[in-house]
């Protein structure tokens, strides 16, 4: 078996892993520049490559399986989870990768991989039939996105991927918000969910426990809609005039 059909094998490989084949490095990198030479192997980082399909033209490694090669701690986060699972509105040219190594964000075949600082590592596991990926469960890519949906993603689309889930693990939830441990979180995940809880199948108690997490502080749900909002007294959260509506009519949040 030569070294290609052994490194198709791989979504992605390193100058270590072709060493396996090659018994040195002096061997591998002269392998690798061959490969390369005649586009059977392109370059998509340093020190990340992958093979060509012949049928496609196009490497084999998915962009997922490209993200959580970058660093030994990458798993794909926030928007990206959703798309991964299918509950994105839209698809971004933009994957969120999580890492508890910092990495510059790059652009390989038009796409953009942005490094997130990762917070906490539970809540992460490796995708079933799908080989290197690593993905934060349903749970904990709520969690995130409500948490930061101003830098990734976006609010609107936020409420488009909430409203494709059809179960949440409440106790999941509460480790999480337990972890990151920020008032104004429990108040957005609290008031967001609650609206969602019968379609997620979660329970007066957990929203329950989130209300008692959020403290006495008045604060905005969406931080730039500060036009037409109104008071939440329960949340004591500042809400959008016509919130949900916005994924309903397929409009934008009015300010």
């Amino acid at each position: 078996m030569d070294v290609l059909t052994k490194l198709a094998k791989y979504p992605v490989f390193t100058i270590d892993d072709l060493m396996k084949f090659t018994g040195n490095k002096k061997t591998a990198y002269t392998q690798l520049n061959r490969l390369i030479k005649r586009d059977w192997v392109r370059k998509v980082r340093k020190n990340i490559y992958s093979v060509v399909n012949p049928t496609t033209g196009q490497i084999v490694a998915t962009r997922y399986q490209i993200a959580c090669a970058i660093t030994d701690t990458a798993y794909i986060s926030h928007h990206s989870a959703f798309e991964y699972y299918g509950l994105a509105n839209q698809i971004f040219y933009e994957v969120y990768v999580s890492s508890e190594t910092k990495f510059n964000h790059f652009e390989y075949e038009h796409v953009t991989y942005k490094y997130v600082a990762s917070r906490m590592d539970e809540g992460i596991f490796e995708a079933k039939n799908t080989t290197g990926i690593r993905i934060t469960d349903m749970e904990r890519t709520v969690v995130d996105s409500i948490k930061d949906f101003n830098k990734i993603g976006g609010f609107e689309e936020l409420l488009n991927c909430l409203e494709g889930i059809q179960y949440l693990d409440e106790n999941k939830l509460k480790r999480y918000l337990d972890i990151y441990n920020i008032q104004g979180l429990y108040q957005r995940v609290g008031y967001l969910l609650d609206h969602y809880r019968k379609e997620m199948q979660l329970s007066k108690e957990f929203i329950k426990y989130c209300k008692s997490k959020i403290g006495k502080s008045r604060r905005y749900l969406v931080s730039e809609a500060k036009g037409n909002s109104f008071y939440n007294r329960e949340w004591e959260l500042m809400v959008p005039e016509g919130l949900f509506e916005i994924t309903d009519q397929g409009g934008d949040i009015r300010v």
